[in-house]
Protein backbone atom coordinates (compact mmCIF):
# COMPACT_ATOMS: atom_id res chain seq x y z
CA UNK A 1 0.00 0.00 0.00
CA UNK A 2 2.31 2.80 -1.16
CA UNK A 3 1.63 6.38 -2.57
CA UNK A 4 0.69 6.55 -6.52
CA UNK A 5 1.56 9.91 -6.31
CA UNK A 6 5.32 10.95 -7.12
CA UNK A 7 7.02 12.58 -4.17
CA UNK A 8 7.81 15.38 -6.73
CA UNK A 9 3.97 16.65 -6.84
CA UNK A 10 4.37 18.01 -3.34
CA UNK A 11 7.23 20.40 -4.39
CA UNK A 12 8.96 22.31 -1.06
CA UNK A 13 6.29 23.22 1.75
CA UNK A 14 4.68 26.89 1.01
CA UNK A 15 5.92 29.55 2.60
CA UNK A 16 2.94 29.83 5.75
CA UNK A 17 3.67 26.41 6.52
CA UNK A 18 7.54 27.16 6.97
CA UNK A 19 7.17 29.68 9.06
CA UNK A 20 4.83 27.78 11.12
CA UNK A 21 7.06 24.64 11.30
CA UNK A 22 9.93 26.80 12.28
CA UNK A 23 7.37 28.72 15.29
CA UNK A 24 6.59 25.14 16.62
CA UNK A 25 10.24 24.11 16.55
CA UNK A 26 11.37 26.71 18.25
CA UNK A 27 8.18 27.13 20.64
CA UNK A 28 8.79 23.32 21.92
CA UNK A 29 9.57 24.64 25.41
CA UNK A 30 6.30 26.59 25.52
CA UNK A 31 4.41 23.56 24.60
CA UNK A 32 5.83 21.04 26.85
CA UNK A 33 4.87 24.06 29.38
CA UNK A 34 1.12 24.16 28.03
CA UNK A 35 0.78 20.71 28.18
CA UNK A 36 2.02 20.66 31.59
CA UNK A 37 -0.47 23.24 32.66
CA UNK A 38 -3.64 21.07 31.03
CA UNK A 39 -2.16 18.20 32.82
CA UNK A 40 -3.09 20.19 36.29
CA UNK A 41 -6.61 20.49 34.84
CA UNK A 42 -6.88 16.83 34.13
CA UNK A 43 -7.00 17.49 30.47
CA UNK A 44 -3.94 15.29 29.74
CA UNK A 45 -2.88 12.07 30.90
CA UNK A 46 0.34 12.21 33.03
CA UNK A 47 1.06 8.58 32.53
CA UNK A 48 0.93 8.58 29.03
CA UNK A 49 2.52 12.61 28.08
CA UNK A 50 5.28 10.73 26.50
CA UNK A 51 3.07 10.20 23.43
CA UNK A 52 1.53 13.87 22.98
CA UNK A 53 5.74 14.18 22.13
CA UNK A 54 5.80 11.23 19.65
CA UNK A 55 6.87 8.94 22.17
CA UNK A 56 4.84 5.29 21.97
CA UNK A 57 3.69 3.55 24.75
CA UNK A 58 3.51 0.02 22.71
CA UNK A 59 5.33 -1.53 19.96
CA UNK A 60 4.33 -1.29 16.72
CA UNK A 61 2.14 -4.62 15.54
CA UNK A 62 3.78 -6.50 12.47
CA UNK A 63 1.92 -6.42 9.28
CA UNK A 64 0.13 -3.20 7.70
CA UNK A 65 -1.56 -0.34 9.40
CA UNK A 66 -4.40 1.58 9.18
CA UNK A 67 -3.86 4.92 10.82
CA UNK A 68 -7.35 6.36 11.76
CA UNK A 69 -6.99 9.92 13.39
CA UNK A 70 -10.46 11.72 15.23
CA UNK A 71 -10.24 14.42 16.99
CA UNK A 72 -12.53 13.40 20.02
CA UNK A 73 -15.28 11.49 21.26
CA UNK A 74 -17.76 12.32 19.03
CA UNK A 75 -15.88 12.02 16.15
CA UNK A 76 -13.95 8.24 17.30
CA UNK A 77 -17.21 7.16 18.00
CA UNK A 78 -18.89 7.79 14.24
CA UNK A 79 -15.87 6.28 12.76
CA UNK A 80 -16.33 2.97 14.87
CA UNK A 81 -18.40 0.87 12.63
CA UNK A 82 -15.99 1.73 10.07
CA UNK A 83 -12.84 0.48 11.66
CA UNK A 84 -14.35 -2.71 12.73
CA UNK A 85 -15.82 -3.03 8.73
CA UNK A 86 -11.86 -2.72 7.97
CA UNK A 87 -10.32 -4.88 10.18
CA UNK A 88 -12.99 -7.54 8.72
CA UNK A 89 -12.27 -7.09 5.21
CA UNK A 90 -8.43 -6.79 6.26
CA UNK A 91 -8.12 -9.72 8.38
CA UNK A 92 -3.63 -9.50 8.57
CA UNK A 93 -3.84 -5.63 9.14
CA UNK A 94 -4.04 -3.69 12.40
CA UNK A 95 -5.83 -0.58 13.43
CA UNK A 96 -4.44 2.80 15.09
CA UNK A 97 -6.48 5.10 16.46
CA UNK A 98 -5.31 8.45 17.59
CA UNK A 99 -7.43 11.04 19.62
CA UNK A 100 -6.30 14.36 21.31
CA UNK A 101 -8.27 14.04 24.37
CA UNK A 102 -8.61 12.21 27.59
CA UNK A 103 -12.33 11.78 27.81
CA UNK A 104 -12.03 10.14 24.23
CA UNK A 105 -8.76 8.37 25.32
CA UNK A 106 -10.80 6.74 28.36
CA UNK A 107 -13.95 5.69 26.28
CA UNK A 108 -12.08 4.30 23.01
CA UNK A 109 -10.06 1.80 25.51
CA UNK A 110 -13.83 0.12 26.47
CA UNK A 111 -14.87 -0.17 22.98
CA UNK A 112 -11.78 -0.67 20.23
CA UNK A 113 -12.28 -4.45 19.22
CA UNK A 114 -9.02 -7.01 19.19
CA UNK A 115 -6.04 -5.63 16.79
CA UNK A 116 -6.93 -2.04 17.21
CA UNK A 117 -4.92 0.15 19.71
CA UNK A 118 -5.57 3.61 21.05
CA UNK A 119 -2.34 6.23 21.27
CA UNK A 120 -2.75 10.36 21.89
CA UNK A 121 -1.83 11.93 18.37
CA UNK A 122 1.47 14.16 18.68
CA UNK A 123 1.28 17.86 19.06
CA UNK A 124 1.86 19.49 15.69
CA UNK A 125 5.47 20.06 16.33
CA UNK A 126 8.06 18.57 13.58
CA UNK A 127 10.38 16.80 15.80
CA UNK A 128 7.23 14.89 17.88
CA UNK A 129 5.65 14.26 14.38
CA UNK A 130 8.67 12.55 13.25
CA UNK A 131 9.21 10.56 15.81
CA UNK A 132 5.49 9.66 16.23
CA UNK A 133 5.57 8.35 11.92
CA UNK A 134 9.09 6.80 12.48
CA UNK A 135 7.88 4.03 14.91
CA UNK A 136 4.12 4.03 13.60
CA UNK A 137 5.25 4.02 9.62
CA UNK A 138 1.05 3.29 8.70
CA UNK A 139 0.34 2.01 5.28
CA UNK A 140 -2.35 4.49 4.95
CA UNK A 141 -4.19 7.40 7.05
CA UNK A 142 -7.97 7.94 7.18
CA UNK A 143 -8.33 11.66 9.15
CA UNK A 144 -11.96 12.16 10.16
CA UNK A 145 -14.01 14.70 9.47
CA UNK A 146 -11.85 18.19 9.62
CA UNK A 147 -9.31 17.57 12.02
CA UNK A 148 -5.87 19.28 9.80
CA UNK A 149 -2.56 19.36 11.80
CA UNK A 150 -0.30 21.21 8.76
CA UNK A 151 2.73 19.15 10.19
CA UNK A 152 1.43 15.89 10.57
CA UNK A 153 -0.34 15.90 7.33
CA UNK A 154 2.75 17.26 5.56
CA UNK A 155 4.62 14.90 6.96
CA UNK A 156 2.59 12.02 6.31
CA UNK A 157 2.37 12.94 2.56
CA UNK A 158 5.98 13.29 2.29
CA UNK A 159 6.31 9.27 3.07
CA UNK A 160 4.00 9.14 0.30
CA UNK A 161 1.55 7.00 2.65
CA UNK A 162 -1.70 7.05 1.05
CA UNK A 163 -4.58 9.43 2.78
CA UNK A 164 -7.94 9.61 3.13
CA UNK A 165 -10.24 12.49 4.65
CA UNK A 166 -13.04 10.28 5.92
CA UNK A 167 -16.70 11.47 6.83
CA UNK A 168 -15.34 15.01 5.83
CA UNK A 169 -17.21 18.05 7.33
CA UNK A 170 -16.44 21.61 6.67
CA UNK A 171 -18.60 24.26 8.45
CA UNK A 172 -19.43 28.10 6.58
CA UNK A 173 -17.38 29.07 9.25
CA UNK A 174 -14.53 27.06 8.47
CA UNK A 175 -14.61 27.80 4.93
CA UNK A 176 -14.62 31.46 5.05
CA UNK A 177 -11.55 31.16 7.81
CA UNK A 178 -9.15 28.82 5.49
CA UNK A 179 -10.37 31.25 2.36
CA UNK A 180 -7.78 33.55 4.53
CA UNK A 181 -5.44 31.42 3.73
CA UNK A 182 -5.87 29.71 0.20
CA UNK A 183 -2.58 28.72 -0.83
CA UNK A 184 -1.82 26.29 2.76
CA UNK A 185 -4.95 25.15 2.43
CA UNK A 186 -4.74 24.46 -0.98
CA UNK A 187 -1.99 22.46 -0.03
CA UNK A 188 -3.03 20.29 2.94
CA UNK A 189 -5.84 19.64 1.16
CA UNK A 190 -4.39 18.13 -1.90
CA UNK A 191 -1.93 15.68 0.69
CA UNK A 192 -5.30 13.49 0.71
CA UNK A 193 -5.50 11.42 -2.21
CA UNK A 194 -9.24 11.37 -1.57
CA UNK A 195 -12.23 13.53 0.31
CA UNK A 196 -15.32 11.52 1.42
CA UNK A 197 -17.58 13.99 1.96
CA UNK A 198 -20.30 13.94 4.48
CA UNK A 199 -22.49 15.87 1.85
CA UNK A 200 -22.96 17.56 -0.86
CA UNK A 201 -22.47 21.55 0.82
CA UNK A 202 -19.40 20.10 2.87
CA UNK A 203 -18.17 18.84 -0.87
CA UNK A 204 -18.58 21.90 -2.90
CA UNK A 205 -16.30 23.39 -0.05
CA UNK A 206 -13.88 21.18 -0.51
CA UNK A 207 -13.61 21.42 -3.79
CA UNK A 208 -13.43 25.31 -3.91
CA UNK A 209 -10.39 24.88 -1.33
CA UNK A 210 -8.69 22.79 -3.34
CA UNK A 211 -9.15 19.39 -2.75
CA UNK A 212 -8.42 16.06 -4.71
CA UNK A 213 -11.22 13.45 -5.86
CA UNK A 214 -13.95 15.07 -3.57
CA UNK A 215 -17.04 11.83 -3.14
CA UNK A 216 -19.91 12.25 -1.52
CA UNK A 217 -20.86 8.95 0.45
CA UNK A 218 -22.74 10.02 3.28
CA UNK A 219 -22.32 10.51 7.20
CA UNK A 220 -21.15 7.74 9.15
CA UNK A 221 -22.93 9.26 12.21
CA UNK A 222 -25.83 8.28 10.40
CA UNK A 223 -24.82 4.46 10.57
CA UNK A 224 -23.56 4.52 13.99
CA UNK A 225 -25.15 2.24 16.56
CA UNK A 226 -27.46 3.12 19.24
CA UNK A 227 -25.20 3.95 22.44
CA UNK A 228 -24.73 1.52 25.03
CA UNK A 229 -26.13 1.17 28.35
CA UNK A 230 -26.20 -0.61 31.74
CA UNK A 231 -29.29 -2.50 31.83
CA UNK A 232 -29.27 -2.61 36.09
CA UNK A 233 -28.65 1.02 36.16
CA UNK A 234 -31.33 2.06 34.23
CA UNK A 235 -33.54 -0.20 36.17
CA UNK A 236 -32.11 1.19 39.15
CA UNK A 237 -32.74 4.46 38.12
CA UNK A 238 -36.70 3.96 36.42
CA UNK A 239 -37.48 2.55 40.20
CA UNK A 240 -36.27 5.76 42.01
CA UNK A 241 -38.12 8.23 39.17
CA UNK A 242 -41.23 6.03 40.37
CA UNK A 243 -43.04 7.77 37.67
CA UNK A 244 -41.83 11.06 37.89
CA UNK A 245 -42.50 12.79 34.58
CA UNK A 246 -38.34 13.62 33.54
CA UNK A 247 -36.59 15.16 30.92
CA UNK A 248 -33.11 15.46 29.41
CA UNK A 249 -30.49 18.39 28.27
CA UNK A 250 -27.43 16.94 26.74
CA UNK A 251 -24.52 18.02 25.57
CA UNK A 252 -24.89 21.02 27.53
CA UNK A 253 -22.31 23.93 27.41
CA UNK A 254 -21.22 26.32 29.48
CA UNK A 255 -24.29 29.13 29.51
CA UNK A 256 -27.21 26.81 29.10
CA UNK A 257 -27.21 25.17 32.13
CA UNK A 258 -28.67 27.98 33.66
CA UNK A 259 -31.56 28.26 31.01
CA UNK A 260 -32.08 24.42 32.00
CA UNK A 261 -32.46 25.64 35.26
CA UNK A 262 -34.72 28.16 34.85
CA UNK A 263 -36.70 26.17 32.65
CA UNK A 264 -37.07 23.73 35.32
CA UNK A 265 -38.14 26.84 38.03
CA UNK A 266 -40.69 27.53 35.46
CA UNK A 267 -42.14 24.10 34.68
CA UNK A 268 -42.22 23.18 37.74
CA UNK A 269 -44.83 25.25 38.53
CA UNK A 270 -47.26 22.96 36.04
CA UNK A 271 -44.99 19.47 37.23
CA UNK A 272 -44.09 19.50 40.78
CA UNK A 273 -42.39 16.21 40.32
CA UNK A 274 -40.51 17.24 37.48
CA UNK A 275 -37.05 15.97 37.54
CA UNK A 276 -34.49 17.76 34.87
CA UNK A 277 -31.75 15.64 33.96
CA UNK A 278 -28.20 17.44 32.80
CA UNK A 279 -25.46 15.74 30.71
CA UNK A 280 -22.95 18.26 30.26
CA UNK A 281 -20.73 17.77 27.08
CA UNK A 282 -17.43 18.20 29.48
CA UNK A 283 -18.28 15.81 32.74
CA UNK A 284 -15.65 17.48 34.49
CA UNK A 285 -17.74 20.73 34.46
CA UNK A 286 -19.86 18.44 37.04
CA UNK A 287 -19.31 20.00 40.11
CA UNK A 288 -18.75 23.71 39.04
CA UNK A 289 -22.68 23.23 37.70
CA UNK A 290 -23.57 22.22 40.41
CA UNK A 291 -21.98 25.21 42.54
CA UNK A 292 -23.60 27.47 40.23
CA UNK A 293 -27.51 26.15 40.30
CA UNK A 294 -27.57 25.85 44.42
CA UNK A 295 -28.31 29.63 44.51
CA UNK A 296 -31.72 29.14 42.69
CA UNK A 297 -32.61 26.86 45.35
CA UNK A 298 -33.02 24.11 43.44
CA UNK A 299 -32.54 20.54 45.03
CA UNK A 300 -29.32 19.53 42.70
CA UNK A 301 -26.88 16.03 42.78
CA UNK A 302 -24.14 15.38 40.42
CA UNK A 303 -23.93 11.13 39.47
CA UNK A 304 -20.72 10.94 40.91
CA UNK A 305 -21.73 11.58 44.30
CA UNK A 306 -25.02 9.94 44.38
CA UNK A 307 -25.77 7.41 41.95
CA UNK A 308 -29.47 7.61 42.51
CA UNK A 309 -32.36 10.25 42.06
CA UNK A 310 -33.32 11.18 45.75
CA UNK A 311 -37.01 11.91 45.93
CA UNK A 312 -37.23 15.34 46.44
CA UNK A 313 -34.32 16.04 43.43
CA UNK A 314 -35.27 18.31 40.87
CA UNK A 315 -32.13 18.30 38.94
CA UNK A 316 -29.67 15.34 38.54
CA UNK A 317 -26.28 16.25 36.70
CA UNK A 318 -24.64 13.18 35.39
CA UNK A 319 -21.10 14.29 35.76
CA UNK A 320 -20.02 10.53 34.65
CA UNK A 321 -18.50 9.12 31.26
CA UNK A 322 -20.11 6.85 28.44
CA UNK A 323 -24.01 7.06 30.14
CA UNK A 324 -25.45 9.01 28.07
CA UNK A 325 -27.24 5.92 26.53
CA UNK A 326 -28.61 5.03 29.74
CA UNK A 327 -30.12 8.84 30.00
CA UNK A 328 -31.68 9.13 26.37
CA UNK A 329 -33.27 5.75 27.63
CA UNK A 330 -34.72 7.39 30.90
CA UNK A 331 -36.26 10.58 29.57
CA UNK A 332 -39.39 10.98 27.85
CA UNK A 333 -37.66 14.10 25.42
CA UNK A 334 -33.96 15.77 24.79
CA UNK A 335 -32.85 19.11 24.20
CA UNK A 336 -29.60 18.51 22.82
CA UNK A 337 -27.25 21.86 24.03
CA UNK A 338 -24.50 23.50 22.21
CA UNK A 339 -27.29 25.36 20.32
CA UNK A 340 -28.96 28.07 22.76
CA UNK A 341 -25.24 29.17 22.93
CA UNK A 342 -23.22 30.07 19.76
CA UNK A 343 -21.22 26.91 19.79
CA UNK A 344 -22.94 25.30 16.98
CA UNK A 345 -24.87 22.20 18.21
CA UNK A 346 -24.31 18.41 19.00
CA UNK A 347 -25.09 15.64 17.43
CA UNK A 348 -28.93 14.37 17.96
CA UNK A 349 -29.08 11.59 16.12
CA UNK A 350 -28.07 9.62 19.19
CA UNK A 351 -31.69 10.59 20.45
CA UNK A 352 -33.26 10.49 17.31
CA UNK A 353 -31.70 6.77 17.14
CA UNK A 354 -33.50 5.78 20.54
CA UNK A 355 -36.85 7.48 19.53
CA UNK A 356 -36.92 10.20 21.70
CA UNK A 357 -38.39 14.07 20.75
CA UNK A 358 -35.82 16.34 19.97
CA UNK A 359 -35.65 19.86 20.83
CA UNK A 360 -32.43 22.38 19.55
CA UNK A 361 -31.83 26.16 19.94
CA UNK A 362 -31.01 28.22 16.52
CA UNK A 363 -26.86 27.49 16.90
CA UNK A 364 -26.94 24.49 14.87
CA UNK A 365 -24.28 25.71 12.36
CA UNK A 366 -22.03 22.58 12.73
CA UNK A 367 -24.24 19.85 12.11
CA UNK A 368 -26.75 22.11 9.50
CA UNK A 369 -27.29 19.04 7.53
CA UNK A 370 -28.29 16.85 9.82
CA UNK A 371 -30.71 19.33 11.55
CA UNK A 372 -31.67 19.74 8.26
CA UNK A 373 -33.10 15.89 7.70
CA UNK A 374 -34.89 16.29 11.29
CA UNK A 375 -36.66 19.07 10.89
CA UNK A 376 -37.66 18.03 7.43
CA UNK A 377 -38.78 14.77 8.99
CA UNK A 378 -40.67 17.06 11.75
CA UNK A 379 -38.75 14.93 14.18
CA UNK A 380 -37.08 17.99 15.76
CA UNK A 381 -38.41 21.23 16.96
CA UNK A 382 -36.47 24.74 17.13
CA UNK A 383 -36.60 26.56 20.54
CA UNK A 384 -35.37 29.94 20.16
CA UNK A 385 -34.59 30.43 23.82
CA UNK A 386 -35.08 29.41 27.48
CA UNK A 387 -38.77 30.65 27.38
CA UNK A 388 -39.36 28.58 23.89
CA UNK A 389 -38.25 25.74 25.15
CA UNK A 390 -40.19 25.78 28.32
CA UNK A 391 -43.07 25.65 26.53
CA UNK A 392 -41.93 22.95 24.29
CA UNK A 393 -41.07 20.64 27.34
CA UNK A 394 -44.23 21.43 28.52
CA UNK A 395 -46.32 20.72 25.38
CA UNK A 396 -44.31 17.61 24.45
CA UNK A 397 -44.80 16.14 28.18
CA UNK A 398 -48.48 16.19 28.64
CA UNK A 399 -49.15 15.20 24.71
CA UNK A 400 -48.13 11.34 24.94
CA UNK A 401 -49.33 11.17 21.63
CA UNK A 402 -47.04 13.60 19.92
CA UNK A 403 -44.06 12.01 21.82
CA UNK A 404 -45.06 9.24 19.83
CA UNK A 405 -44.84 10.44 16.95
CA UNK A 406 -42.47 12.50 16.88
CA UNK A 407 -40.82 9.30 18.29
CA UNK A 408 -41.71 7.44 14.98
CA UNK A 409 -40.47 10.39 12.54
CA UNK A 410 -36.87 10.32 14.43
CA UNK A 411 -36.24 6.92 13.80
CA UNK A 412 -37.45 7.16 10.09
CA UNK A 413 -34.77 9.58 9.75
CA UNK A 414 -32.48 7.27 10.60
CA UNK A 415 -33.69 4.28 9.36
CA UNK A 416 -32.14 3.25 5.94
CA UNK A 417 -28.33 3.97 7.04
CA UNK A 418 -26.35 0.81 5.89
CA UNK A 419 -25.25 2.50 2.54
CA UNK A 420 -22.83 5.12 4.20
CA UNK A 421 -20.99 2.52 6.18
CA UNK A 422 -21.13 0.51 2.47
CA UNK A 423 -19.54 3.62 0.50
CA UNK A 424 -17.28 5.01 2.69
CA UNK A 425 -15.54 1.22 3.41
CA UNK A 426 -15.35 0.94 -0.59
CA UNK A 427 -13.70 4.39 -1.21
CA UNK A 428 -11.25 3.20 1.41
CA UNK A 429 -10.60 -0.31 0.02
CA UNK A 430 -10.54 1.08 -3.42
CA UNK A 431 -7.71 3.40 -2.15
CA UNK A 432 -5.73 1.01 -0.13
CA UNK A 433 -5.48 -1.97 -2.70
CA UNK A 434 -5.52 0.47 -6.09
CA UNK A 435 -4.71 3.75 -5.32
CA UNK A 436 -6.46 6.88 -6.24
CA UNK A 437 -6.82 6.65 -9.92
CA UNK A 438 -9.76 4.14 -9.07
CA UNK A 439 -12.02 6.17 -6.90
CA UNK A 440 -14.47 8.04 -8.83
CA UNK A 441 -14.60 11.75 -7.78
CA UNK A 442 -16.88 12.78 -10.32
CA UNK A 443 -19.73 11.55 -8.38
CA UNK A 444 -21.00 10.32 -5.24
CA UNK A 445 -21.78 7.18 -4.82
CA UNK A 446 -25.67 7.00 -5.71
CA UNK A 447 -24.25 8.68 -9.01
CA UNK A 448 -25.18 12.32 -8.17
CA UNK A 449 -22.78 14.91 -9.43
CA UNK A 450 -20.82 16.64 -6.63
CA UNK A 451 -20.78 19.78 -8.19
Amino acid sequence: MTRNRPLSELGSPPFALRIYRTVLTLGKPIIKLILTRRMSRGKEDRARLSERFGVASIDRPAGDLIWIHAASVGEALSVMPLLGALLKSQPKANVLMTTGTVTSAKLIAEKLPPRAVHQFVPVDEPGAVKQFLDHWRPNIALWVESELWPNLIWQTAERRIKMALVNARLSPASFRGWRRAPHLIRTLLQCFDVCLAQDHDSARRFEKLGANKVIVTGNLKLFAPPLSFDKKALESLEQALDGRPCWLAASTHAGEETIIAACHKELKDRWPNLVTIIVPRHPERGSAIVESLKEDGLSIACRTNSKSIAPELDIYVADTLGELGLFYRLAKLAFIGGSLVRHGGQNPLEAARLGLPVLHGPHIFNFTPIYRLMDRGKASVTVADGTALSKAVDNLLKDEGKRRDMAARAKNVVAGTDAVLHNTLTAVADLMAHGPDTVDGSTDRAGNAVS
